[in-house]
């Protein structure tokens, strides 16, 4: 039996002046091939996002200076706090790879379709 081949297909999505959440379901519902006709939630659709303007995308709210990402350092007591603002200044990608990540199915195709979102 042979595999029906996947088309493979580029997005490219600029993300000045768009809010953070908004635009992160809109890049998984692409990752994940929802916009397919033959989409199945079993099936990997082999598309590539790219995300122009990062570091000019819109936080509504507070959450700039109130949101704190956790991670644990595996040590007793060793847990990390940082907040949106720190991490922004830093690699403003980050905080969108989180926010996809986040949305993404809890299954082994999540790491492949990360690894399909990238950034200019």
């Amino acid at each position: 039996m042979e595999k029906a081949k996947i088309k493979k297909e580029i997005y490219t999505i600029d993300a000045e002046g768009k809010v953070l959440g908004r635009l992160a379901s809109e890049i998984v519902a692409i990752l994940r091939g929802k916009n397919k006709p033959d989409f199945m939630p079993n099936k990997d659709s082999n598309n590539y996002v790219i995300v122009k303007n990062v570091s000019k995308i819109k936080v509504t709210g507070k959450k700039m200076e109130q949101k704190e990402y956790f991670h644990h350092t595996g040590y007793l007591g060793r847990d990390k706090h940082i907040l949106m603002k720190t991490i922004f200044e830093k690699k403003p990608a980050d905080i969108l790879r989180k926010a996809v990540s986040g949305m993404l199915t809890k299954n082994r195709l999540r790491d492949k379709q990360l690894k399909r979102l990238k950034f200019e």
